[in-house]
């Protein structure tokens, strides 16, 4: 176990509150890594990754790229910039509708079907393999309490 203070060598805070807010984003930075880590291999970004997992939960329709914008955990990332980057990678494809020139819908691919479900898997594993200590019970409790501060 890394303690916050030995992390990022830091003896003493302000607060208790203070200490959670800094942990929080220490830690969530920290699964970012572990993630993005566990995607290379697959050759996308957790950005491009969350993009496919939003499309797979709609598949087989289409979605906007304002649906994806929307649901996208890092809200401020670029939803069109990464979609263009996912039709290079022939893992989307992205067309006119035919009822409202100005709306493009965006589908997964075959191959971006097959790579969602491997890229689920590596990082699936990769975190897994971090927060496994924890039981059933204290996930419960911790999602239960980051929800609360999200009131």
């Amino acid at each position: 176990m890394i303690r916050l203070e030995d992390a990022i060598q830091q003896k003493h805070f302000p607060d208790v509150h203070l200490k959670m807010d800094i942990n929080i984003m220490f830690t969530a930075s920290w699964l970012a890594n572990i993630k993005s880590r566990a995607l290379k291999d697959v050759g996308i970004s957790w950005q491009q990754f969350n993009i496919l997992r939003i499309l797979k939960g709609c598949h087989p329709q289409a979605a906007s790229v304002r649906y994806l914008a929307e649901r996208m955990i890092d809200q401020t990332s670029n939803a069109s910039r990464l979609v263009d980057k996912l039709v290079l990678k022939k893992l989307v494809d992205r067309k006119t509708c035919p009822e409202d020139r100005r709306q493009v819908e965006i589908t997964l691919t075959p191959f971006g079907l097959k790579e969602i479900d491997h890229a689920s898997l590596e990082l699936e594993g990769a975190v897994k393999s971090y927060l496994h200590h924890l039981t059933e019970d204290e996930a419960s409790q911790l999602n239960a309490l980051l929800d609360k501060i999200r009131l």
